[in-house]
């Protein structure tokens, strides 16, 4: 995985809570084209695996980055519950949750660790974010706004299957951004 995309999620070193990272400093980067800050409840993986290579390392691009607070460090992550003593060592680090990675043969990788939460793609930029990911990692020019989709509130709610709630409730929910909500585990 360092080789295709720069780093991985690794179990019992990576962490998984839920929390609401604020993405509100992007870089410059096609894949920032046109997306305004934004902040979605889910399942937000952080302290990935990264290559320890400095040939491999220059090689990484960090898009999404926020910094945890010391109550998501603490946990519970969704599994195991943690916390770990080099998470909460690294008290007051960003983290990375998106990144690109160029590979020396010219292929491209790309890693996103959100996502776990539909309703969360009502999100305009966090939608346009991983819409743009796809243009750039197929080597297509994303537009200068980026992309631009129709995607609608009730378009989310189409074919999704009938489900209760999650370990014997319903989940609450939190608004964001846009408007919809996030379902919490």
């Amino acid at each position: 995985m360092h080789r295709w995309i720069g780093g991985f999620y690794e179990d019992h070193y990576s962490v998984n809570p839920m929390w609401k990272p604020p993405f509100d400093k992007l870089p410059n980067h096609p894949i920032t084209r046109g997306v305004g800050p934004f902040a979605t409840y889910d399942e937000w993986y952080f302290s990935m695996r990264w290559s320890t290579d400095p040939a491999v390392q220059k090689r990484v691009t960090p898009i999404l980055v926020a910094t945890p607070s010391d109550e998501v460090r603490h946990g519970p992550y969704v599994s195991p519950k943690g916390p770990y003593d080099h998470i909460i060592a690294a008290s007051g680090q960003q983290e990375s949750m998106m990144w690109v990675f160029e590979r020396p043969d010219g292929g491209r990788g790309l890693g996103f660790t959100g996502g776990h939460t539909h309703a969360n793609w009502g999100d305009v930029n966090q939608r346009r974010i991983f819409l743009n990911g796809l243009l750039w990692l197929a080597k297509v020019d994303v537009p200068a706004t980026g992309v631009v989709d129709h995607i609608t509130a009730e378009d989310l709610t189409q074919n999704l299957d009938q489900k209760g709630g999650r370990r014997g409730g319903a989940p609450d929910a939190e608004p964001i951004a846009s408007g919809t909500a996030t379902s919490r585990r």
